[in-house]
């Protein structure tokens, strides 16, 4: 592993406190506020922590307060059903004494049945794109101190787009993307990792397709955005050291919030999760 794989793989395990109570931490150097992504995956694991056989199948979660990465986040883990079929688990994050996330995850054994699913879009390769990291460090060689050192890290998911010289280019665009990304470097074998990491990095760039109509992204002075909510649910089990297909779309904003959509496919095309998320998203009123 690379050191971004391994400070992030070593970063979302757990500390357990209680039966049901787990401890997590934030890495050094992610930023202001923790990332959606990483208390979405930690809340995975601790519900895994209680959850024997099965996996899960989706999940449905609420991102309440900021999270502050200086201090510990504290998982405590509801076991709301183990039923015949499936397994239900709740599981509330808090930090400073208040609920910072929540997450709903259900889980289930392997079955047969019926199968069907969406085509994999057109669009190029993985292999024809250039790496977002690499591209972004450039675009940041302008950018403030602080900005350069938390933009300029390695980071453990590579990502791959079509238009991704164009990103910073103001002007509005179709709200629709497409990202290629996966574990930079391998992450052993264990599949509920894999299903966690896959979690983690899907909170990546879904509110940016909200944002193209309006000819504004992140780094837009006056711009507010931030993850109000988030569903996913797992079709297949996958390989997340391998290459995927991150498809999004923005069918609707209003209000001050946009909504997004996205499908996860492998290279040769099978769906393996489907992701909806809302966002703040809007601009800040002019003092």
């Amino acid at each position: 592993m690379t050191d971004a794989v391994q400070t992030l793989v070593e970063s979302l395990q757990l500390e357990r406190l209680e039966l049901n109570l787990f401890r997590g931490i934030t890495p050094d150097g992610m930023g202001p506020r923790i990332f959606g992504g990483q208390v979405i995956a930690q809340s995975l694991l601790a519900a895994y922590e209680t959850v024997e056989e099965r996996v899960c199948h989706s999940l449905h979660c609420y991102f309440i307060r900021p999270g502050d990465p200086r201090i510990p986040i504290v998982f405590e883990v509801d076991r709301s059903r183990d039923g015949g079929s499936f397994t239900t688990r709740r599981v509330v994050a808090v930090q400073h004494g208040e609920q910072i996330f929540n997450l709903a995850a259900s889980f289930m054994a392997p079955q047969a049945g019926f199968e069907h699913q969406s085509d994999m879009p057109p669009g190029p390769h993985w292999s024809e794109l250039p790496d977002e990291a690499e591209m972004m460090r450039e675009f940041m060689k302008t950018a403030p101190e602080e900005m350069k050192k938390w933009a300029g890290r390695e980071r453990p998911i590579e990502m791959r787009a079509e238009d991704a010289r164009n990103y910073w280019r103001n002007g509005p665009k179709p709200a629709v993307a497409q990202n290629w990304f996966r574990c930079r470097t391998p992450i052993g074998d264990d599949a509920h990792m894999h299903q966690v990491i896959l979690a983690y990095a899907s909170d990546m760039n879904l509110l940016s397709t909200g944002m193209r109509p309006h000819g504004v992204h992140w780094q837009t002075p006056g711009s507010q955005s931030a993850s109000l909510d988030h569903a996913m649910w797992f079709h297949k089990t996958t390989d997340f050291n391998q290459w995927h297909l991150y498809a999004h779309d923005s069918p609707s904003a209003s209000g001050g919030r946009g909504f997004i959509r996205g499908s996860i496919y492998t290279e040769d095309g099978t769906l393996v999760a489907s992701v909806a998320q809302e966002g703040l998203m809007r601009m800040r009123a002019k003092a």
